[in-house]
């Protein structure tokens, strides 16, 4: 469909990959954590950055699945710096052990992918809310930082498995917002 080949600004695309989009970027030195890293979404955003020099900590709720999803990355990529240690976003005890061993580990936070939540479609309008204040906040301050945030829209991924979103049996309505920056020009596309 044309409308997810059309190239925009920064001559990517709907349909551009996640390698492509980061082709040339050297992530060295840097630490980001994932959260949702054991499937989906998360699965390639670790492997991506981790392709680029991130050392990345896959944050999981099922250490069995992250860890087959660490040996994996690390089979393609020897020199991928990964590990995975357990976080369920549900449990705040589980959020406060991870932010202690985090903290333990040394490492600095660099880059926070936030990608699970059981509440999906809330999380990510609470994702770009967040991404538009701190980029205007940042703006203020003058600081050579850029906040950006991204709706995937709908994608079949196991997030969906318990839905009837994908086979359109659903009341959801998917929109996609991609950049902080928004105009009201700019269209936002809708599909209910």
């Amino acid at each position: 469909m044309w409308l997810f080949s059309r190239k925009g600004a920064s001559g990517f695309s709907a349909s551009s990959t996640a390698e492509e989009v980061t082709q040339g970027i050297d992530g060295t030195g840097l630490t980001a954590v994932v959260t949702g890293a054991s499937s989906g979404i998360g699965t390639e955003t670790a492997r991506v950055l981790a392709l680029r020099g991130v050392h990345v900590v896959m944050a999981v709720k099922n250490m069995t699945a992250g860890r087959e999803v660490k040996d994996t990355i690390a089979k393609r990529n020897p020199n991928a710096k990964i590990d995975a240690m357990e976080l369920d976003l549900s449990s705040l005890a589980s959020v406060r052990k991870f932010a202690a061993d985090f903290i333990s580990s040394g490492l600095p936070l660099n880059i926070l992918m936030y990608n699970s939540l059981s509440a999906y479609g809330q999380s990510k309008l609470a994702n770009v809310l967040h991404a538009k204040d701190l980029a205007r906040r940042l703006k203020e301050d003058e600081v050579a930082i850029t906040a950006n945030s991204l709706h995937p829209g709908a994608i079949a991924t196991n997030l969906f498995r318990h839905s009837n979103l994908i086979n359109g049996r659903s009341n959801y309505l998917l929109c996609g917002i991609a950049s902080t920056n928004y105009r009201e020009d700019w269209p936002l596309f809708c599909r209910q």
